[in-house]
């Protein structure tokens, strides 16, 4: 069977493309770097002959409201349009639990134009929402900074583990079409003001982290259950603290 992984020489796909092959399936990463663009549909036509599945995990190098919205529905467009000339039948994407909650995201709006483009197709699909990755949590923190000082509102949160991402998805592109939402989240709920004061101790970090009931997330305020799955999600089973990568990568 061969996937074709778009997005496939970053952090999931790399390891997405590696954890498919392992397992005997032919995987093609499929980005700039190896000719193909999903934005502009260069080399798409070439990389989706023979596939059998399409996996998006790419994202857009832009958050900026107007250019992530261009960014994902132009090239979802594309590539639903070369899946269907290919024959692919099973599209898969990744996204982001709790995105259809915050539409004071501009990214999270552009997801979820992305999913309903997808849903809207002839081409039977599947789209797995992830809670935050453990690799990700510099970056949460960093945009949560303000003079020094970090935001936090007290909120549920529960992040996993890149490599757990990567194994939910794999076993969904190897599988039937949902036709619908998948959710997967680590094994761990923490209130999130709690969780980013712990992990900056332990990066020896000295910025403060300050509980803010107001505090944004990526542009958004926060209710208590916007960035947690609903019941019957997959759950990982990689804790935080036993992650390997939490003080090498500085969280």
């Amino acid at each position: 069977m061969k996937i074709v992984v778009i997005g496939g020489t970053g952090l999931i796909g790399s390891k997405l493309v590696a954890k498919l092959g392992e397992h005997g399936y032919e995987a093609v990463a499929a980005a700039p770097n190896t000719g193909v663009n999903a934005l502009t549909g260069e080399g798409l036509a070439e990389a989706l002959a023979g596939a059998s599945v399409v996996v998006d995990v790419s994202n857009a190098p832009s958050f900026e409201a107007a250019a992530v919205l261009e960014f994902f529905e132009t090239s979802t467009r594309n590539l639903l349009a070369a899946e269907a000339a290919a024959g692919v039948g099973h599209h898969v994407v990744l996204s982001v639990v709790g995105a259809e909650r915050l539409p004071g995201s501009g990214y999270l709006r552009a997801k979820m134009a992305q999913e309903k483009m997808i849903e809207s197709s002839a081409i039977p699909y599947s789209i797995v929402h992830a809670t935050q990755f453990f690799e990700f949590a510099r970056r949460i923190a960093d945009e949560a900074t303000d003079a020094g000082t970090v935001r936090m509102p007290p909120v549920g949160f529960q992040p996993i583990a890149a490599d757990e991402v990567v194994r939910a998805v794999g076993r969904i592109a190897v599988g039937s079409p949902v036709n619908g939402t998948v959710e997967v989240a680590g094994p761990e709920r923490f209130r999130m003001d709690e969780f980013f004061r712990d992990v900056l101790a332990a990066w020896n970090d000295p910025r403060e982290v300050v509980t803010d009931p107001h505090a944004r997330y990526f542009g958004t305020e926060l209710g208590e259950r916007s960035l947690v799955p609903d019941d019957g999600a997959t759950l990982g089973e990689v804790k935080y603290a036993d992650w390997p990568g939490r003080t090498a990568t500085g969280g």
